[in-house]
């Protein structure tokens, strides 16, 4: 559905960091885009759908957006409950701070299990897997 999804936070490197830790334990990858801005992909052979992050101001931004003015949600899909569980662990231990600890979510119809952490922007950052109970 989405080509690609962007937004700003305030420190680079503490986001690199966080988002390279998430990436990994879902089974991503973090690319450099430019000195002030990187990508998280699939892979180097599949680089679309991406996520831009950087501190630079898109030059088609308006005076009125802000960094963080308004946290994003962003739900990454997972492969397993294991890769939920090691999301929520690497988050915590690249900054990240707990918003919801990996278990089942929403109605039991749904065989949704997630987890929730905010980001050094406070944006929330979320892990599911949907599957066989």
């Amino acid at each position: 559905m989405f080509d690609h999804v962007g937004f700003r936070v305030r420190d680079l490197h503490a986001s690199r960091r966080f988002y390279q830790a998430v990436a990994a334990s879902l089974g991503l990858q973090v690319i450099d885009n430019s000195d002030t801005s990187f990508l998280v992909i699939r892979s180097t052979d599949q680089r679309i759908p991406f996520i831009w992050i950087g501190t630079e101001e898109p030059k088609f931004w308006t005076p009125r957006h802000r960094v963080s003015n308004s946290p994003i949600h962003v739900a990454f899909s997972a492969r397993g409950k294991a890769d939920v569980d090691a999301f929520h662990k690497a988050a915590l231990q690249a900054g990240g701070a707990d918003n919801g600890k990996p278990g089942p979510r929403g109605p039991e119809e749904a065989h949704y299990y997630g987890a929730y952490v905010l980001d050094p922007d406070g944006n929330n950052i979320e892990a599911g897997f949907r599957g066989p109970a």
